[in-house]
């Protein structure tokens, strides 16, 4: 991932940076120590150099750790997923000693401090091997808090299985536009292909309230039309807002979703 995925961004300034790149006229105000004498003698006019400097971007991931990502009961959950994703790309961010920060979110936000090194990620680590999912999605405001926060460009990851009203996730992603966005759909199989499976209570998550319905041919073939159209328009808002959007499905292997972000950008 390295320069592509982590690393600085460029500043143009005039003045004492990291790489000269040209020079302007001076102007009042300007740092004598910039200006270029050898050109002076040539034109008998006043240059400055110009330098690109680089600043450290800082890398905030949100994880979204409500009710609906402790699915399925058992085998790879997508919070476990979601998880082991923003470790992966906060352990990348570390091993170019650039700030991060793994805040999650349900119906509110649990906002971490953007740290360096080893021991901030351990932390991070022992503070998600704690999280129980739970609640329901404040999708919109979490991300609207945490953007007013953010006072300077960033990377921002979201991580979530996105299943809330697209209204909400068109609102957030426009608050987060301004920065390096990376928008990531985590889902489990049988959400994306459901079963017949006939006469079958349902179970919400994030309510708790049940429902009784029959999951036939005609309600799978409904099912999959509604969540490729959702996906799409995710997309679609990604694409508007210049924002990388991944879809990936937790029989995955980690690294191989990992690898596709790198990669896809």
């Amino acid at each position: 991932m390295s320069s592509q995925y982590t690393g600085a961004r460029r500043s143009t300034k005039v003045g004492r940076g990291t790489d000269a790149y040209g020079f302007r006229e001076y102007e009042m105000g300007d740092d004598f120590r910039t200006i270029d004498w050898r050109v002076y003698a040539r034109s008998e006019k006043l240059y400055v150099r110009q330098f690109e400097e680089y600043k450290d971007m800082t890398t905030h991931i949100l994880l979204d750790v409500s009710g609906s990502m402790d699915y399925p009961p058992e085998g790879m959950k997508k919070f476990d997923f979601a998880t082991m994703l923003a470790v992966g790309f906060a352990y990348i961010v570390m091993k170019e000693n650039e700030k991060f920060a793994i805040s999650t979110f349900s119906n509110e936000i649990d906002i971490s401090r953007s740290g360096r090194g080893r021991i901030n990620l351990m932390e991070t680590i022992d503070q998600l091997n704690a999280i129980q999912p739970h609640g329901n999605t404040g999708f919109w405001n979490s991300i609207d808090h945490y953007s007013s926060l953010i006072k300077s460009k960033s990377r921002v990851i979201i991580i979530s299985d996105f299943l809330v009203p697209l209204d909400d996730i068109r609102q957030a992603l426009f608050r987060m536009g301004r920065h390096d966005l990376i928008v990531i759909q985590v889902l489990d199989p049988s959400e994306i292909e459901l079963s017949t499976l006939g006469a079958v209570k349902l179970h919400d998550l994030e309510t708790s309230e049940q429902l009784f319905t029959d999951i036939n041919k005609v309600l799978v073939s409904e099912h999959k039309e509604e969540l490729e159209s959702h996906i799409s328009a995710v997309k679609i808002e990604c694409n508007r807002l210049d924002a990388d959007f991944f879809s990936f499905r937790t029989d995955l292997p980690i690294f191989e979703a990992i690898y596709r972000t790198i990669h896809g950008r």
